[in-house]
């Protein structure tokens, strides 16, 4: 195996672009090499050449799909997977079912703080991400000069985690124009801090229309209150099962919510293919059946309706709804 990283080391640098490598290391690693200027014609050279000798890894922090700066296309020379952090149906076996939900609510999901659990190792891990990303990443890919404004963006957005983020709103607050927020959202979006997730508004004529949610990839990033938390915790693992059966199975999936003018709102949404599947509800401690969810499940008639609530420990069934726990709802497969 052969393994180098593009952006730290030149030595590493150099090596990559002077294919120093053996014949013998089957398996080839490139990490950050979308830093690299022309990094996917040269990536397909090396495949057209080489590719029935090893087998080419190639990792990265900032989405390979959308930095493309220039060269031919990839295309029916790789398959592109989103690696996410642990997530509540998928963590190291060690741990019972509530540490893992312990630690991904206190301390996230990332591989390192989530095995350590030291909370203020924690801390220190995920300011020290934040700094790299914001000053180094976006700073190589992204033509972004105000880093202190973008970081003051990201701080408001921890704060809307659950909400609908109205950008102009945001941008009245930090004293920039309301293009730039979007632009700072892109690419937050990029590399891979936070996600959207837009509303749902087929056959819903008084859905609201523009405004999205935002959520955090890694569980930690959010402010620590336990109901925007729990939601965020949800959203990563539903995005991460949607991931899996777009990257693996090919389906086409999306994450979306449902809000109308009357305030009725449904925390998620999912379609696979086009088709409405699950309408699901999160609550912390609420155990009671809501009433939007019970509204939207007879007005959209989805295959399924959920109600997720941290706390219950004992699951029932009402009005064709299942009123269910996180570990019980994340033990069944995804939509196949």
């Amino acid at each position: 195996m052969y393994r180098a990283k593009f952006n730290d080391y030149d030595e590493d640098r150099q090596n990559i672009l002077q294919q120093k490598w053996s014949h013998d290391d089957h398996l080839l690693i490139f990490d950050e090499l979308h830093k690299f200027f022309r990094w996917k014609s040269w990536l397909k050279g090396i495949y057209d050449i080489i590719g029935n000798e090893h087998s080419i890894l190639v990792t990265g922090s900032a989405r390979l799909d959308i930095y493309r700066r220039g060269g031919d296309s990839l295309l029916g020379r790789y398959h592109y997977w989103r690696l996410h952090p642990f997530t509540l149906d998928e963590a190291p076996p060690e741990f019972d079912k509530q540490e893992i939900f312990n630690r991904l609510m206190t301390i996230g999901g990332f591989p390192e703080p989530f095995i350590s659990a030291d909370k203020r190792e924690s801390r220190r891990w995920r300011r020290e991400r934040f700094d790299r990303v914001l000053r180094e990443d976006i700073r190589d890919l992204e033509p972004i000069k105000n880093i202190q404004g973008i970081s003051l963006f990201l701080e408001l957005l921890r704060t809307r985690v659950g909400g609908m983020v109205v950008l102009s709103n945001l941008a009245q607050d930090l004293q920039v124009a309301p293009q730039t927020t979007k632009s700072w959202l892109e690419v937050l979006e990029r590399m891979y801090l936070i996600f959207r997730v837009l509303p749902y508004t087929r056959s819903i004529p008084r859905a609201i229309l523009k405004p999205p949610k935002v959520y955090f990839f890694d569980n930690a990033d959010t402010v620590d209150e336990p109901g925007a938390r729990f939601e965020n915790l949800i959203a990563t693992t539903l995005l991460k099962r949607l991931h899996y059966l777009e990257d693996y199975e090919g389906y086409r999936c999306e994450l979306r919510y449902i809000r109308d003018k009357e305030g009725r709102e449904i925390d998620f949404v999912i379609i696979k293919e086009g088709v409405l599947e699950e309408l699901i509800e999160v609550k912390y401690n609420d155990d009671s059946l809501s009433k939007s969810l019970n509204y939207y499940s007879n007005k959209l008639k989805p295959k399924k309706s959920t109600q997720i609530v941290a706390t219950l420990k004992n699951p029932y069934d009402k009005n064709g709804i299942r009123v269910t726990n996180p570990f019980l709802y994340f033990s069944e497969p995804p939509w196949l």
